[in-house]
């Protein structure tokens, strides 16, 4: 069955794999997701982070992007992007301690 989180995007589409037992998130794809979801432009979310549409773009393909650039892109969009980095912790925190 797949996860969805609070907004309906579907988690399981979002992770590119596992490593370890650990999920990667793809936050490209997550954050072109949510764009859509918000209805809002490429153009504008280059505009409100300082970059260009091609950038952006750019960003999409990238399953790991630098934390600052993903605090930009959460603060201009208004949604918290890293939720999705403490999610995949505490579920390996969660395995861990059932593994002890």
């Amino acid at each position: 069955m797949d996860e969805m989180d609070e907004t309906g995007l579907n988690l399981s589409y979002y992770f590119c794999g596992v490593m370890k037992k650990e999920k990667k998130i793809h936050i490209g794809k997550i954050i072109q997701a949510q764009l859509k979801a918000d209805k809002r432009s490429v153009s504008w979310l280059a505009q409100e982070i300082g970059c260009t549409r091609g950038h952006i773009y750019k960003i999409f393909l990238k399953p790991s992007l630098d934390s600052d650039l993903i605090l930009s892109i959460s603060i201009a969009m208004g949604f918290n992007f890293f939720k999705y980095y403490s999610a995949v912790i505490q579920a390996s925190i969660k395995a861990r301690i059932g593994e002890d």
